[in-house]
């Protein structure tokens, strides 16, 4: 799972990636053109880990993992609208959702690329350059499956034409500002365009900086697959630089519940359409991660292939209902804990011991 940080250059984007992954990645501003990317995985917070953690004193504990990605400033001066630089476009389109840090604050020691600060600006210019590079990519296939479509092959004639009508439908929606998240698609279409891989067809969380003493902006910013949050970036990054006791004290302190990048990280985990189940026993527990709607023998797979090959039946027990027995012994004779075969949805929470044989 991989997150990518975008941004207009000077928006702070370094900022809430130090802050996410706890780093100290330089914030200074660098020409897009000699900017690495960062990369860091983080520990998407789960009390519900170190709970069980609590309850089983395993040798080991694992949270479930986002991988963050800093990636160099978009500038819509860079080139023509809509034309993103390849290496940044394809820096992008590796991650499977974006995080989209909008400048909110104002600071004189850090210039503005349009000479001043207006985050509903920044954010539909960004915006406007991702939903440019899809139509281009849309229009290029377009124009090249003319010959697919007049071809000799009826089964390749009919796969092109009924292609070429979603493209359509997709040109249409660009066209119009729509962001192809929005698009309504049945299941068989979205596994068509993976290989296209749309920028406007991931899942969005943007991210409004508001400074040290700013506000949210007011906006109505509706989409599909889309969250929004503001935080005060430098104060997070202090935060997250601090270690555990200094954090607590400080949080404290200002009568704060936690840190906001706790919430924003699992707003990005829950956009991507994930799910935490666990394992637990004396050597680990570990939270895994699954889609949403994943069946017992995927979840057996995330752990181990062989467990999904050898798949016999799954015992279940909700975190809720081994929280309030106490142990697994007593869930088991309270009746909570269940034995569920291969097509079992798992629901979040969920702690599984998968039997097998192989």
């Amino acid at each position: 799972m991989q997150i990518g940080i975008i941004g207009l250059p000077n928006s702070s984007k370094t900022t809430v990636f130090n802050a996410l992954t706890r780093g100290n990645a330089e914030t200074t501003p660098v020409p897009a053109s000699t900017a690495e990317m960062h990369s860091a995985t983080v520990a998407v917070p789960d009390p519900r880990v170190k709970i069980l953690s609590d309850m089983f004193r395993p040798r080991k504990t694992i949270y479930a993992q986002v991988q963050y990605n800093d990636i160099a400033g978009l500038a819509p001066s860079e080139g023509q609208a809509g034309l993103i630089p390849s290496q940044l476009l394809n820096a992008i389109g590796q991650n499977d959702a974006l995080l989209h840090v909008v400048r909110a604050f104002a600071d004189d020691t850090v210039p503005h690329m349009e000479g001043s600060v207006d985050p509903l600006r920044d954010l539909e210019a960004l915006d406007t350059e991702l939903l440019l590079s899809d139509l281009i990519v849309v229009e290029a296939r377009l124009e090249r499956m003319q010959k697919d479509l007049q071809g000799r092959d009826p089964a390749k004639r009919e796969a092109a034409v009924k292609e070429h009508k979603l493209l359509l439908r997709l040109q249409e929606a660009l066209e119009a500002g729509v962001p192809l998240r929005d698009v309504e698609m049945d299941a068989e279409e979205e596994k068509s365009l993976r290989g296209f891989n749309f920028l406007t067809l991931k899942p969005v969380l943007v991210v409004f900086n508001i400074g040290d003493d700013g506000e949210m902006p007011q906006l109505t910013y509706e989409h599909r697959k889309t969250a929004v949050i503001g935080l005060r970036g430098r104060l997070e990054m202090e935060i997250a630089q601090m270690d555990e006791e200094a954090a607590a004290e400080f949080l404290q302190e200002y009568g704060i519940e936690e840190p906001t990048l706790n919430r924003l990280i699992r707003l990005s985990y829950g956009l991507l359409g994930l799910q935490s189940f666990f394992t637990v026993g004396e050597d680990e527990v570990r939270a895994w991660t699954v889609k949403q709607g994943a069946t017992a023998v995927e979840a057996a797979g995330a752990i181990h292939s062989d467990l999904a090959r050898g798949f016999i039946r799954a015992e279940v027990v909700a975190y809720e209902d081994l929280i309030a027995a106490g142990s697994l012994v007593a869930a088991k004779e309270k009746g909570a804990l269940r034995l569920q075969g291969k097509d079992y949805i798992v629901k979040d929470g969920d702690i599984l011991n998968i039997r097998f044989n192989v």
